[in-house]
């Protein structure tokens, strides 16, 4: 009998300590997704873009692939890649295809010849070799669950992410890198290229934020209340942090944004950071 009496609170109050756990976790989940948007409007289209001394072959392509939980994005060489959150349990894959040639014609046969491989968690973009006044190129824009792993890997374009959450990198050596309403663990790099993110909610939802570049500026701007360990640096340029006291010369600062959190890292060698409150 006494035994039974000493077992049951001990019983109750392991119980009751994974439901306060569980709660926890489903409460930070439906915060971290509250603030995500649902994107659904498809914004990427072809454009006129005529050099004046070629000439030039855009079509658009779209194809819907069952969702894996991961995707890995890689456009080849030239072309940019834009991820975007949206409600529905599928993936959209939608690719700007453009060619660049001396004569329409041989725009057109060049784009012909790009090859836009979509399934298993993966798409990527491939073609023939050129030379002289050649070219080709693939834009992605990507519409995935809003809990999605992903994978970005570019050349010769910029970067977005959007309204996303989970195991979130990329890497691209030209071009700049977007990032917003973001969640789970972000890591990446540009060479050449500015950095803008947005934050929302009340802290990081995730285990880091960590992005850098080496040639361009950071901007970061997080909700007035935001809460992490803040962590930015720079080789030539300055920083400011809305709200702290940061020397005008400071080329770095670690400090924490209300009861801290998370680590929020910016890094670049040449340009500023500036971090702003909304």
């Amino acid at each position: 009998m006494g035994g039974e009496i000493s077992e049951k609170p001990f019983r109750g109050s392991s119980v009751i300590g994974v439901m306060k756990r569980t709660l926890t976790i489903f409460v930070s989940a439906m915060v971290a997704f509250g603030q995500m948007r649902d994107n659904q409007a498809r914004q990427l289209k072809c454009e006129e873009r005529g050099d004046g001394r070629r000439q030039q072959s855009c079509e658009m392509r779209e194809e819907t692939v069952p969702a894996t939980g991961r995707m890995s994005v890689d456009p080849g060489k030239n072309g940019g890649v834009s991820v975007k959150g949206w409600s529905r349990n599928d993936v959209l894959v939608r690719a700007q295809v453009q060619a660049w040639a001396q004569s329409e014609a041989e725009a057109k046969a060049l784009a012909s010849q790009v090859r836009v491989v979509s399934g298993g968690g993966s798409v990527s973009a491939t073609g023939p070799a050129t030379e002289g006044k050649q070219s080709w190129g693939v834009t992605f824009e990507v519409f995935v669950p809003h809990r999605t792993d992903v994978e970005v890997k570019a050349f010769n374009g910029g970067v977005s992410l959007s309204d996303l959450q989970g195991d979130l990198s990329f890497a691209t050596t030209n071009g700049g890198v977007h990032l917003t309403r973001l969640g789970g663990r972000v890591k990446g790099e540009t060479k050449n290229g500015g950095v803008h993110a947005e934050l929302e909610g009340t802290r990081w939802e995730g285990s880091e934020f960590d992005v850098q570049t080496m040639n361009g500026g950071v901007h970061l701007d997080v909700p007035s209340a935001y809460s992490a360990q803040l962590d930015v640096s720079t080789v030539n340029g300055r920083v400011h942090v809305a709200g702290a006291t940061v020397d005008k010369e400071a080329r770095s600062y670690r400090g924490t944004m209300g009861s801290g959190g998370a680590p929020v890292r910016l890094a670049t060698r040449n340009g500023g950071i500036h971090v702003g409150r909304k």
